[in-house]
């Protein structure tokens, strides 16, 4: 049985690094909080407008250095071991504090931003170890996980930090109590920091480009030869422009359209964080701890409806002001408010852990910390445009019930353009949503699929969902080699040719259609892709698995790569199997949510595998009937 995410604590391959990043996002956070109501609270002679222009400020400095110094910090991540690099940085990060404690002590606005943006510098070295370092500690099956609990810990310390930021802020002499506390934190992250255990250099070699237009300019080039983690990258960027828009403006948008005061700020901000971190942690139990990009959809999904919603909660100023957070709570229309910021984090979380995981997969290892790098660069670019363009809205006469909504509103179009351009993203959450509906999937062997190059997978043919099943639960895109019948079914053709599905018919049918066919299999096979194959050529009629066909050997002539053997077992009981008539196909309770499996056998290689010894392979995984072990 699978372990849960959480059993990666245990471990000191994972548990030094999360506590290192948690301490660091929430020092972020308590200084940062602190300093927002420092400004929005404590600074006599600020106007509402004075108020938004430094709250949007602060976002973009924090930022700005993102932009300016990721370049080289994917370089140095590369190139130095990356345990040390750390420790490094959480050093500099206790003299950024000392400074910061400085600049409350004289309370100096422009003394605090400038911390702020070194603070940024700090971070934007630190981004590129954060990510590259996982696929290291962890194995394949772990980066779901590992990933969410990364950014679960970094949205709950943020929940706290922004908490306890505020929360000190209320106390006398609030400045001095948030400078023990972020200077006392950061010692606690260098102390962990020296706890992680090494993880080497992937590319000792590299020779330096200090030039930051330069080597940003090769690392996005790097990324248009790979499309998916591009795509995956534009995406995360969008993510943190939306993110970045909601952030800045709640602080505000709680003083002037929600009536709280300073206590009621760090809740709005908490709730936001939790459902992001909540978001994260529920992404390995839907996706069964694989990469599955199937939850963005839903995620941008979720992201648009709440977004909206919370304008129709709220769109006015509000009538009493200078609530406690007590009584912000039992305000009437402010439960739903606070669902809504819950549900858009949540949905942010469904957003963005699978496509961090996603990047990490399909990155090669010795240039992941700089695809991290092209991604923080690109994150940044994104994030400094979305605080310009807050603050040239809100000069134009926007408010912030406006602005959000303006902001939930276009991500609907963002998402809709970045599904058409990757539509396996959209293919995936329908092949995940039907088999979460109509079965109850169990997964056997999955990790023999293998992560890179060329595979053929080989499966037995049981009904007109099998192609859907496979898709939802191989962690690769996957072409499938199909019945043209069967691929021009109306409704699913759509999910079939998102995926770059292969239509085929017989040599007596369409001879034609099937050279074609074959000529597109093996230009898949070519370009490093995993094809998908039901040898057997049509549906079974009796239950058992029949005769496979020699389509697969004229495969492996002409491109010899791996065969993956699978099985689906339990579907001639599901529906959409030919078991009987169509009507009795539609039987309730026995044929609906039925329990079915995959099952995924080590990969042959090509001089071994033919027709006869595949079918042998796939009936062992299948087992000895065709009701097998899930009527027993």
């Amino acid at each position: 049985m699978s372990q849960s995410q959480f059993s990666l604590l245990r471990h000191r391959r994972f548990l030094p690094f999360f506590l290192t990043q948690a301490l660091g996002a929430f020092n972020d956070n308590v200084f940062k909080n602190a300093l927002i109501i420092l400004v929005t609270f404590h600074v006599a002679g600020l106007s509402s407008a004075d108020i938004d222009f430094y709250s949007n400020l602060a976002a973009g400095l924090f930022i700005l250095p993102f932009f300016l110094f990721s370049a080289n910090a994917g370089q140095w991540a590369e190139k130095y071991e990356k345990a040390r690099s750390m420790q490094w940085i959480k050093a500099a990060e206790i003299v950024l504090m000392v400074l910061a404690g400085i600049g409350f002590w004289l309370q100096s606005l422009p003394f605090l931003l400038s911390v702020l943006f070194l603070m940024g510098a700090q971070s934007a070295f630190f981004g590129p170890l954060k990510y590259s370092i996982l696929p290291q500690a962890l194995q394949p099956n772990e980066l779901v996980g590992g990933n969410a609990l990364v950014e679960a810990g970094t949205f709950l310390t943020i929940l706290l930090g922004t908490f306890a930021g505020g929360a000190l802020m209320g106390f006398e002499f609030g400045t001095a109590w948030v400078t023990l506390a972020i200077v006392t934190i950061a010692i606690a992250g260098w102390l962990t920091a020296r706890a992680i255990p090494p993880a080497a250099a992937t590319a000792p070699d590299l020779k330096l480009n200090w030039n930051p237009i330069s080597e940003t300019w090769r690392n996005l080039i790097f990324l248009r030869g790979h499309r998916a983690v591009l795509n995956s990258v534009l995406a995360i960027s969008w993510f943190w422009f939306f993110g970045s828009v909601f952030i800045a403006q709640l602080p505000n948008y709680t003083k002037l359209y929600l009536g709280g005061d300073q206590s009621v700020a760090p809740l709005v901000l908490m709730l936001f964080a939790f459902g992001i971190g909540t978001g994260s942690l529920l992404c390995e139990v839907l996706s069964r701890r694989t990469v599955e990009i199937g939850l963005v959809p839903l995620g941008a999904l979720g992201m648009t409806v709440f977004g909206v919603d919370l304008y129709f909660a709220r769109s006015g100023a509000a009538e009493v002001v200078g609530l406690n957070w007590q009584a912000f709570l039992v305000a009437p229309g402010n439960l739903r408010i606070c669902i809504d910021l819950m549900l858009v984090g949540l949905s942010g979380g469904f957003f963005t852990v699978p496509l961090y995981a996603l990047i990490q997969q399909r990155t090669p290892r010795e240039r992941l910390s700089r695809v991290i790098a092209a991604n923080n660069i690109l994150n940044a670019a994104f994030m400094v445009v979305a605080a310009i363009l807050a603050i040239v809205l809100l000069q134009l006469g926007l408010n912030v019930p406006q602005l959000l909504l303006a902001t939930a509103i276009l991500n609907a179009v963002v998402a809709i353009y970045i599904f058409t351009l990757v539509p396996e993203f959209v293919a995936r959450f329908v092949a995940w949503l039907l088999a979460k509906l109509l079965y109850r999937l169990k997964l056997q062997g999955l990790d023999n699929v293998l992560m890179e190059g060329p595979a053929v997978l080989v499966c037995n043919h049981v009904s007109y969902m099998d192609a859907v099943l496979i898709l939802g639960a191989v962690p690769r895109p996957t072409r499938f080699v199909m019945y043209y019948k069967i691929f021009d079914v109306p409704g699913m053709n759509v999910v079939f040719r998102a995926t770059r599905a292969i239509p085929i018919a017989g040599a007596k049918e369409d001879p034609e259609l099937m050279e074609r066919a074959f000529a597109e299999v093996d230009a898949a096979l070519a370009e490093g892709e995993l094809v998908c194959i039901f040898p057997e050529g049509r549906l079974t009629s009796d239950g058992e698995i029949g005769p496979f066909l020699k389509g697969v050997e004229r495969i492996l002539a002409t491109r010899p790569v791996p065969v993956i053997p699978m099985a689906l077992r339990g579907m001639w009981e599901s529906m959409w199997s030919r078991r009987d008539s169509r009507l009795h196909r539609w039987r309730l309770p026995r044929r609906f949510r039925a329990p079915v499996e995959l099952v995924v056998g080590a990969p042959i290689a090509a001089q071994a595998a033919d027709a006869a010894s595949l079918q042998v392979a796939v009936q062992a995984l299948r087992g000895p009937t065709r009701t097998d072990a899930n009527e027993s």
